[in-house]
C-alpha cells in the first residue's frame, strides 16, 4: 500500500474568479492526486463552512503547520485521514480549518491511491464489480443566485436525455437542446445578448413560466417528446427566495409573494404542467412537511433536497423519518470530507433515497465528481453543459466509457 510522501496547497481561482485552495497529495514520491476545492453561491445554512473566516489563506496556513501529520499515512485510507483532519477540527461544520480543506485533501489522497494501485479512482472508492452511468443533468437556462437581474427568479432550468442508452447520446442530447435554447431565444428576443449564469445556462430577461415555456419549446423543436426521450428538471433554490419575516417566498423579480401553502401549489403546478423529471428545493431549507407533501403526491419525480439535506447524514435521516424527499443531492464539500459524503451516500442507498452528485457553480477543471457519481451509485450527475469547467467532467465520463466496467446506464 501507497503510503503519503508529501502533501502541500497553494491559492487559486474557481471559475467565478474567487479565490479557493488546491491541495496536492503525492504518495511514494512519485504518485501525485490533486484536487481544487469548488464553491457555492446558493449555500445551504447547515452546510460545511468553505474556509475560516471565508479566507482560504487561512486553510492553507492551517494545512502547511498540520503537513507532517499525514505523512506516512496509507493515502487509500480515507478513515484515517478523515480522523487527522478531524483532530485538527473538532467543531460539527469545518468552521477551525475549512471544508474546501476537507475536500481537497481527502479526495487528493483517493487520486494518488488510485494511481498508486493503477486503478481508476471509482474503483477504489466502491467495492461494487460492475457500474452504470448516471445521467448528466445540467442547467440550460438560469436565473436566481446564479445570473443577473432581470432573469427568473428560479435558479435552474436543466436538462435530462434520461432516453439515451448510453453516455455519449445523453451528452450530445443535452448539447443539442442548450443550442436549440439559444435559437429560441433569439427569436423571442432579438436583443438577447446570448449572456449566461454561472452555470453556462442562458440567462435571458424572462419571467418563470415563460423561462420553462421556451425551454420545452426547444426539446420540442428538436423532435422530442417531454417527459419520454427527455425531461426538464428545475431547481427552484426556494431558501434565496424565503423571508423569515414575512413567512413568505417573495419573487422579487417576477412581482409576486407566495405563501407556504401557494409556494407547493406554485411547484406542483410547474412539475405538472412541465413534466418533470427532477425537482430540487420547492420549498425552503427548514420546510420538511411541504416537501413530504411534495414528494407524496409525485412518486415518479426526483423531489429533491439540496438545502434540505445539505450532504448532512443526520439531517437526511430526519427527512427519510418524515418522508420529505426521494431523492438527495451529494456535494462533497457541503458535507466537507469524502468520507462524510460517503456516511451520506451510504444512508441514501440504505433507504431508496436517490443520489445526484452535483457540481458547485464555482468550480474548477477537475474530473473527479465523475467518479464519486459512479462510486455512490447515483442516479444523475449534475455538472452542467457548457463552459470548460462543467465539460470537463462530462469528457471523463466519455473516456471512463472505454473502460469495460461500466456498462449502461442507471434506471431513474
Amino acid at each position: 500500500m501507497a503510503k503519503i510522501s508529501s502533501i502541500e496547497g497553494r491559492i487559486l481561482y474557481n471559475s467565478r474568479g474567487t479565490k479557493t485552495i488546491e491541495v496536492d497529495v503525492e504518495s511514494e514520491g512519485k504518485f501525485l492526486g490533486r484536487v481544487c476545492a469548488p464553491s457555492g453561491a446558493s449555500v445551504g445554512k447547515y452546510e460545511a463552512v468553505s474556509f475560516p473566516n471565508g479566507k482560504p489563506e487561512e486553510s492553507l496556513k492551517i494545512l502547511k503547520e498540520n503537513a507532517k501529520k499525514f505523512i506516512g499515512l496509507e493515502s487509500s485510507d480515507l478513515k484515517e485521514i478523515h480522523n487527522t483532519l478531524k483532530s485538527l477540527d473538532d467543531s460539527t461544520n469545518y468552521a477551525n480549518i475549512g471544508g474546501a480543506l476537507a475536500f481537497a485533501v481527502t479526495i487528493a489522497s483517493m487520486e494518488s491511491a488510485s494511481k498508486a494501485s493503477g486503478q481508476e479512482l471509482f474503483q477504489i472508492l466502491s467495492s461494487e464489480s460492475s457500474f452504470k452511468f448516471p445521467f448528466p443533468i445540467g442547467n440550460i437556462l438560469g436565473g436566481g443566485a446564479h445570473a443577473g437581474p432581470g432573469t427568473p427568479d428560479i435558479q435552474e432550468i436543466l436538462i435530462c436525455a434520461n432516453g439515451s442508452k448510453t453516455i455519449e447520446d445523453a451528452i450530445e442530447t443535452n448539447l443539442l437542446v442548450h443550442k436549440e435554447l439559444r435559437s429560441v431565444l433569439e427569436k423571442e428576443d432579438p436583443h438577447f445578448t446570448n449572456g449566461r449564469g454561472d452555470e453556462g445556462g442562458w440567462a435571458p430577461k424572462l419571467e418563470n413560466i415563460k423561462a420553462l415555456e421556451v425551454s420545452a419549446k426547444a426539446c420540442e423543436n428538436l423532435g422530442f417528446t417531454l417527459g419520454k426521450e427527455i425531461s426538464l428538471g428545475v431547481d427552484f433554490a426556494s431558501s434565496t427566495q424565503w423571508n423569515e419575516e414575512k413567512g413568505k417566498y417573495v419573487y422579487d423579480r417576477a412581482g409576486f409573494e407566495n405563501s407556504s401553502g401557494e409556494q407547493i401549489d406554485f411547484a406542483a403546478g410547474i412539475i405538472e404542467k412541465f413534466k418533470l423529471i427532477y425537482a430540487e428545493d420547492a420549498v425552503h431549507e427548514e420546510a420538511f412537511e411541504d416537501m413530504a407533501e411534495l414528494t407524496a403526491k409525485f412518486p415518479d419525480t426526483l423531489v429533491t433536497g439540496d438545502d434540505l439535506t445539505v450532504t448532512n447524514k443526520d439531517i437526511l435521516t430526519k427527512a427519510i423519518g418524515l418522508k420529505s424527499c426521494n431523492a438527495a443531492i451529494l456535494k462533497v464539500n457541503q458535507a466537507g470530507s469524502l468520507y462524510d459524503a460517503f456516511e451520506f451516500a451510504s444512508v441514501a442507498n440504505q433507504n431508496n433515497i436517490k443520489l445526484i452528485t452535483s457540481h458547485r457553480s464555482g468550480e474548477s477543471t477537475d474530473s473527479q465528481i465523475s467518479h464519486i457519481g459512479l462510486a455512490t451509485k447515483s442516479k444523475m450527475l449534475k455538472v452542467g453543459v457548457v463552459g470548460g469547467e462543467r465539460v470537463a467532467k462530462l469528457n471523463e465520463l466519455l473516456r471512463l466509457s472505454e473502460h469495460d466496467l461500466i456498462r449502461g446506464m442507471v434506471e431513474i
